[in-house]
């Protein structure tokens, strides 16, 4: 093997490696997608992406002030519009949304 086939092959495996280590590293820094009240799992919680137009009557455990920004699931960082929900498959919850999973934040 001469020192030109050698070379070849190292830029082509090294290029083929850092192309698929950026790939990876982009998909992994996507943000998920956010969750609509008409996918199953939001309909199943009763998931509302506005608590302020909560249905008391239709929603007897939601009280006024109840959030996904001040639930325990709620992955999201203070000041976020959205953040992610373990409650629903890796996709964002509106921060200002609700669901019948809801659970006050400690502290």
């Amino acid at each position: 093997m001469n020192q030109t086939t050698f070379s070849r092959r190292a830029f082509v495996i090294t290029t083929i490696g850092a192309a698929t280590t950026f790939v990876l590293q982009r998909n992994a820094r996507a943000e998920a997608p956010l969750l609509t009240e008409s996918d199953a799992p939001a309909k199943a919680l009763g998931y509302h992406a506005d608590a302020a137009r909560m249905d008391k009557a239709q929603f007897a455990r939601y009280a006024p002030g109840q959030d996904c920004g001040n639930c325990s699931f709620y992955q999201g960082k203070p000041g976020d519009a959205a953040g992610a929900c373990p409650l629903f498959g890796g996709k964002r919850v509106a921060t200002a949304g609700w669901c019948n999973a809801y659970n006050q934040r400690a502290g």
